[in-house]
């Protein structure tokens, strides 16, 4: 298994002949390295609607045949868009082909803007507990920090992928105390530098985190396990 992390909120995991992309955003990505044109998913998860997480998730849904998977509103809006999609709600788990799938709560906002400018609303923003190959991988998605997470961390989290932000989501301080309550083995900080207003040093949430191996990296880096 390979999981690696491409900018902004996107992450990839490789298990078998399964190929996992987590919020998909690759076009207008400045932080990324994936082009939608190289990527063939067999299946792609969604924390919630945001343009920029939703990102490339038609377009390669359609093409690749991939499984959409998403909260329920979410899914329901993209089927009405010709993709395959599976709808979910916060607290529940699945098990698909590759592994298991279980949404979380998220504290954030979630809708889509289509090309005609028509917002859509797409149900609650989510976290994702993804377990592959009895790895437990946790995407925080778009959060604030809440104290549910001690809870989070109950299920045994191997990896976290936190945002660090701030001004949308968590900042770095607000972080290091989810990475505290999550208590992963290791952590990996997204969503920061791709826009001006989350423009955030790495280094400091680091420096903040004494819980977890905190691995900075790069658009295309795997996390080393």
């Amino acid at each position: 298994m390979n999981i690696s992390y491409h900018g902004h909120s996107v992450v990839k995991v490789t298990t078998g002949d399964f190929t996992i992309l987590i919020d998909p955003f690759l076009t207008g990505n400045g932080q990324g390295d994936l082009k939608p044109e190289n990527e063939k998913p067999t299946h792609i998860l969604l924390t919630h609607g945001h343009n920029d997480h939703v990102g490339d998730t038609i377009a390669l849904a359609k093409e690749n045949k991939a499984l959409v998977i998403a909260t329920f509103e979410l899914a329901d809006y993209l089927a009405t868009q010709g993709v395959e999609t599976h709808g979910m709600g916060i607290g529940g788990g699945r098990t698909f082909d590759f592994g298991h799938v279980k949404y979380t709560q998220a504290f954030h906002s979630s809708s889509f803007t289509d090309e005609e400018g028509t917002v859509h609303y797409t149900g609650m923003p989510a976290g994702i507990i993804l377990t592959v190959e009895d790895t437990k991988i946790y995407h925080a998605g778009d959060t604030g920090l809440f104290s549910d997470m001690k809870l989070i961390g109950e299920e045994g989290i191997d990896i976290a992928f936190v945002p660090i932000g701030d001004n949308f989501t968590m900042g770095p301080r607000d972080a290091a105390r989810a990475v505290e309550w999550i208590s992963p083995k290791i952590t990996v900080p997204m969503h920061y530098n791709t826009f001006q207003p989350i423009e955030q040093d790495p280094e400091e949430f680091k420096r903040l985190v004494s819980h977890a191996d905190v691995q900075i990296l790069k658009a295309g880096d795997r996390v080393s396990l």
